[in-house]
């Protein structure tokens, strides 16, 4: 039996793809393989607009999603221990609302578009909204990410690969199963471990070009004696470990001592790996990349307490309520969803979501515009998304004053 189930699902919607391509076969009798085609040339992005450009001359082209907020584990750095309370639904954003604006960054220059949460996959139509977010690759999309728990998505990964998916950010803070149930104050790194093995199963043996991180919040004295067997993961395994500095948020009971820098946490791998070595980052990358020679996988250390990458910055975040945040550790926000409302009264835009697409995929002739406005409500949008990137400053405060700062959540902000 396939360890994968039935892979048939990708061939229905190839146009739709990003870079989840169907399989062709070569050669013939014993020596056929499998290899995935060439992929077909993405759309040259529009021009890049201003309204996504900062005073500081940083371009906004990443968008971070938070589709729910609701999650199935309660970690200790993102949930407080009572938890959150959750907004009402008719204050969420609809599957039409976040594909529409998804559909207005993408207009003005965003390339990558990440779903989070809460835990995204907990969301129930998060593969049709995946597939419609995917169809704005017409319009210049590049990458479909996701950012998850791992608990639930093997279920669903089949499926989130056909619409597009093209990497996966697995939060993971222990191999250890009794510590997994401390940190997260539930059961599930069987299911998590199982979803790791899946994806590499699908980039090795299906074709399947979804980029994985394992994503690592490391705690003094909680799990920072698992640091080396998280960078043994990569001795085979085509993965990329990144270990995160414990950052302050509502709740989360954050402070110094238990905050271990990425000069600590790199010490203890070259104690063992001495030749650890640095490779070249990616322009905007938040990570800053090693990897031990003769390992598959690398290893990355984003020290957003001790060393920020905020001149670099490239990315805007949409709540699950609809507000935009110009800066993760920011509590300035403006509402997109009252805007985005206006025109219907207020009220939640619950449209059904293959006729949203259909009527964008129709208006194809005026989106190709320099500058598209398709009415006056999204010039308005646009106007307050501008105001709110303009405001954004040169860098977050410091760890001290963060920790003093009011912000929401880790999970009501999407990670």
């Amino acid at each position: 039996m396939p360890l994968l189930g039935s892979m048939s699902g990708w061939h229905r919607y190839p146009h739709r793809h990003l870079h989840a391509l169907p399989l062709r076969r070569t050669g013939g009798g014993d020596g056929e393989t499998s290899t995935p085609p060439s992929p077909s040339p993405s759309p040259s992005p529009p021009p890049f607009s201003s309204l996504l450009t900062d005073r500081f001359n940083r371009r906004h082209d990443y968008l971070r999603i938070s589709i729910t907020e609701r999650c199935n584990l309660r970690c200790l750095y993102c949930m407080p221990e009572e938890g959150v309370q959750l907004s009402p639904q008719t204050e969420l954003l609809t599957s039409s609302e976040i594909y529409q604006l998804s559909s207005l960054f993408v207009r003005q220059g965003v390339t990558k578009i990440r779903l989070t949460g809460g835990e995204p996959t907990v969301r129930r139509d998060i593969v049709p909204l995946m597939h419609a977010i995917g169809s704005l690759r017409a319009d210049g999309l590049q990458e479909l990410c996701l950012t998850t728990n791992g608990i639930a998505l093997h279920r669903k990964l089949d499926s989130m690969v056909e619409a597009g998916l093209t990497g996966v950010n697995l939060s993971l803070d222990t191999l250890d199963p009794f510590q997994y149930q401390i940190m997260t104050r539930r059961n599930g790194l069987e299911r998590v471990l199982q979803t790791i093995d899946r994806i590499l199963e699908m980039k090795r043996h299906h074709g399947a070009r979804v980029k994985l991180k394992i994503n690592c919040v490391v705690m003094r004295g909680m799990n920072d004696r698992e640091i080396l067997p998280f960078v043994d993961m990569g001795r085979e395994k085509d993965l990329e470990v990144r270990f995160i500095e414990y950052m302050p948020f509502d709740g989360n009971r954050w402070n110094r001592r238990k905050m271990m820098t990425y000069h600590e946490m790199r010490d203890v791998i070259r104690a063992k790996y001495p030749d650890l070595a640095k490779v070249q980052d990616h322009a905007n990358d938040t990570s800053k990349t090693y990897r031990v020679p003769g390992f598959v996988g690398k290893v990355g250390f984003v020290s957003s307490m001790t060393h920020n990458f905020c001149g670099t910055c490239n990315r805007l975040r949409i709540t699950s309520d609809g507000n935009l945040k110009v800066c993760l550790f920011g509590n300035a926000e403006v509402s997109l969803r009252d805007l985005l409302r206006k025109k219907n009264g207020g009220n939640p835009i619950d449209e059904d979501i293959e006729n949203v697409v259909k009527m964008n995929n129709n208006n194809a002739d005026r989106r190709r515009i320099p500058g598209p406005l398709v009415d006056e409500g999204e010039k308005e949008l646009l106007e307050l998304i501008g105001m709110a990137v303009q405001r954004k400053k040169a860098q977050h405060a410091g760890m001290d004053e963060l920790a003093l700062l009011k912000n929401r959540p880790m999970i009501l902000i999407g990670g």
